[in-house]
This record gives C-alpha cells, sequence and structure tokens, in this order.
C-alpha cells in the first residue's frame, strides 16, 4: 500500500516549529513534539506493523518490565553505571535463566527502555533509573497487576452487558475482571500492597508536568492574592482532599509571600501521615462529604477529586462548600482533566479509559462541568489551560448575586 507523503512532510514541518518551542521553553512545546512524533509514528508505519506493535511488542514490554521490577533488574542497572551489566551478571545477581535474561534485556532495549552498549551489556537510561525509585516501580506494579487485568477483561465485560455504559462503581469491569462487588478504592484497602503502591505512584504521576501555580499558567497573584482581605478570614486555600499535601508545598515554594494560612484536609488516615517540618500549611481531618468548616477562605481547591466520582456525588461534594463560601469573594478552584471537543490527546483519553475501567466514571467535557457546577450552584469564570498540557484548573464562584 502506498503512504501519504504529503501529511509526513506537514508533520516534519510541524516537528521542525515545535522543536524551536521546546528549545525555548514554550509551556506546552514538550507535549505538541510527543504528540507530533506519534503522529509520525502512525503515519509510517503498517498496519501490520501496528498490529505487532498492539499485539505483542508492548504487552511484552509491559510484561517484561513487571518481571524487571520483581528481578530488581533497574536496581541492578544503576548500580552498574556507565559501565553497564552483563546479561550474564544479572542472570548471577538475579538467579535467573541467563537465556532468559538476555531475551529480556534485549526487548527492553528495543523498545527503548534500556539501553544497550554492546552485545549482551546493557546500561541503564533515565526511564530504568526511575525505575529503579519505590514510586515509579509501584506504579508499573499497580498498573499491570490491577488496572491491567481491568483492561484485559473489559472486552468479555461489555460484551456481557451488551456494550452498556458501565455506570455503577460496585458492578463495573474492575469488579467482573478481579471478582468482587467491592468498589476499586474498598479493594485496595483490603490489599494493603497494591494500596501501599497506589499511593507511592500518586506521589509521582504528576512529577514533571506543568503546574496550576508555574508563571504562565493561573495567575495566582492577580487572582487570588490580589483582593485577599484578612477581615473576611484569615485563611487564603484550603485544599479540599489535597493527600499530603503535596499541591500547597508547591505553592508556597513559588508562591512565599502569600498572605494567610494554608489548610490541608483529608482523611484522618492520611492526615495521620502526614509531617510539616516546615509548618507552611495546617492540617486537619475533613470528610468533603459533610459541610466545610472551614468559612470565608479565599478559595477552595479540588485536585483530582470530582474525577473519581459520579455527578450525583460530586455535586454533593460541591455543595457541602457552598455555606462556606463567601460570594463575590471566594473562589471555587478545580483541578482536573478537562476533555477537549477534538483532538484530545492519548493522556487525556487513556485516563478516561483508566477511570471507564476501574470505576465506571469519567473524564469531563467543559459541557458536562458547566452543567455540573451550574447543578450544584456554581458557574465557571474561566478554565486556564497548557496547550497540549493535560490537567486544567477551572476557576468558578457561587452562582448567586454577590454581596
Amino acid at each position: 500500500m502506498t503512504q501519504d507523503t504529503s501529511h509526513v512532510d506537514a508533520i516534519l514541518s510541524q516537528l521542525q516549529t515545535a522543536g524551536a518551542s521546546y528549545k525555548a521553553n514554550t509551556p506546552g512545546a514538550r507535549e505538541k513534539l510527543m504528540g507530533l512524533g506519534y503522529d509520525l509514528i502512525s503515519s509510517l508505519e503498517l498496519p501490520s506493523e501496528a498490529i505487532m506493535r498492539m499485539g505483542w511488542a508492548e504487552p511484552a514490554r509491559a510484561a517484561n518490565c513487571r518481571t524487571a521490577v520483581d528481578l530488581k533488574i533497574f536496581d541492578h542497572l544503576k548500580e552498574s553505571g556507565g559501565a553497564g551489566i552483563t546479561a550474564k551478571d544479572l542472570a548471577v545477581k538475579t538467579n535467573a535463566d541467563e537465556n532468559l535474561i538476555s531475551r529480556i534485556m534485549r526487548h527492553l532495549a528495543a523498545m527503548n527502555v534500556i539501553n544497550e552498549k554492546s552485545e549482551n551489556t546493557y546500561s541503564s537510561t533515565t526511564l530504568s533509573d526511575a525505575l529503579s525509585e519505590s514510586r515509579y516501580r509501584d506504579g508499573i506494579l499497580f498498573l499491570y497487576d490491577v488496572a491491567g487485568v481491568s483492561f484485559r477483561h473489559l472486552p468479555e465485560y461489555l460484551k456481557n452487558t451488551n456494550y452498556a455504559l458501565p455506570t455503577s462503581v460496585t458492578d463495573g469491569p474492575f469488579q467482573a475482571a478481579h471478582k468482587t462487588d467491592l468498589t476499586a478504592f474498598a479493594w485496595l484497602d483490603k490489599t494493603p500492597p497494591y494500596l501501599e503502591a497506589f499511593n507511592n505512584y500518586m506521589s509521582a504521576y504528576r512529577f514533571g508536568k506543568p503546574s496550576w501555580v508555574d508563571p504562565g499558567f493561573y495567575p495566582v497573584s492577580e487572582r487570588l492574592v490580589e483582593g485577599f482581605n484578612s477581615e473576611y478570614s484569615d485563611v487564603f486555600l484550603v485544599d479540599v482532599g489535597g493527600g499530603k499535601g503535596h499541591d500547597l508545598h508547591e505553592l508556597k515554594a513559588k508562591y512565599p509571600q502569600i498572605p494567610g494560612k494554608l489548610i490541608l484536609q483529608d482523611r484522618p488516615a492520611v492526615i495521620s501521615t502526614v509531617s510539616d517540618g516546615s509548618s507552611s500549611f495546617e492540617a486537619i481531618s475533613h470528610d468533603f462529604f459533610t459541610a466545610q468548616p472551614i468559612k470565608h477562605a479565599r478559595a477552595y481547591y479540588l485536585h483530582s477529586i470530582l474525577h473519581n466520582w459520579g455527578d450525583d456525588d460530586c455535586i454533593k461534594i460541591l455543595q457541602q462548600l457552598k455555606p462556606a463560601m463567601r460570594p463575590g469573594y471566594s473562589r471555587l478552584l478545580i483541578n482536573e482533566i478537562v476533555v477537549p471537543r477534538q483532538n484530545a490527546s492519548w493522556p487525556i483519553t487513556s485516563m478516561d479509559q483508566l477511570m471507564l475501567v476501574l470505576a465506571a466514571i469519567q473524564e469531563r467535557t467543559e459541557a458536562h462541568l458547566t452543567e455540573l457546577l451550574k447543578k450544584a450552584g456554581f458557574k465557571i469564570i474561566k478554565i486556564y489551560s497548557y496547550e497540549s498540557g493535560q490537567e486544567s484548573l477551572v476557576e468558578a464562584e457561587l452562582d448567586e448575586p454577590h454581596l
């Protein structure tokens, strides 16, 4: 079959432009380059090659990475430094068959996970070094053992349900795959190794990606610092369901002169693990399905909270904030993926698929979010995003007359 060379030429031209933007540190340029790279591969590879990649090259990469985690291969590679390590020495260190190790390493090198220095000698890459860290290593463990099983059972589940949209958090693809009637999070609570792996990976999931507090993303000074009034409340921002406070640490680091206090809220089990030696925020236990106890703060911030819940539960969560907010002053900030109306990138669509198989829920479009917030009594002021970025910052306020 013939290929459309004009399309390839157009992508190559765009790559040059995106490359210049990347060198200039333009926000979103990295994501644009990656997207164009995938477009180029898709334009060049034959259908037979695409099936090979999807059918066995990528599944083999995932399985080999999972095996490498068990055998601590990435740790051994990192320890070997620039000299690298032979498959024979790796076999001795891992107590595994040398031929098996050679074949695993050969495929991981071909898939750019590791580097092949010379015949049967391998060294680490930036990726494999990351996979020697627990936060990334646990991502492989959780996604292969927990999410991967759900994905592999998805076609059978959909066929058995006559292709109805999964909507039940206790009777969806996850439950069918793992033979349970528990929600995914309840199942994790009862499966400590995977709960620990999930929590560990979540600390790394957003690392290195654009943040709403980065310059050029959301104008923190103009939208929040200006207009702060301590007579209403001495609280600047409440991070609702904020885990261990990573976002508050980042906010304080990038805006050290912000006025007022920062408040972290989460479940007691999470708050009990928080240690903040820098005293940059106050941590308190709070269930976001109950009334918000901090009144008239400048902003109430929810990061990746709503995408874990169906519409009805989201409305309940948001309505608990309403009585605490001061009309015309308090802002609602929602840091989540907002699915574009067209040409959504694979990180966005794949996260939507992950939420489908784990919890029978979804990432939302702007129209969906607008409708959801309206039902809860809010209106969107503006949505801030990087081009080709993943998460957006939705700024909203109470949908009622100002004081």
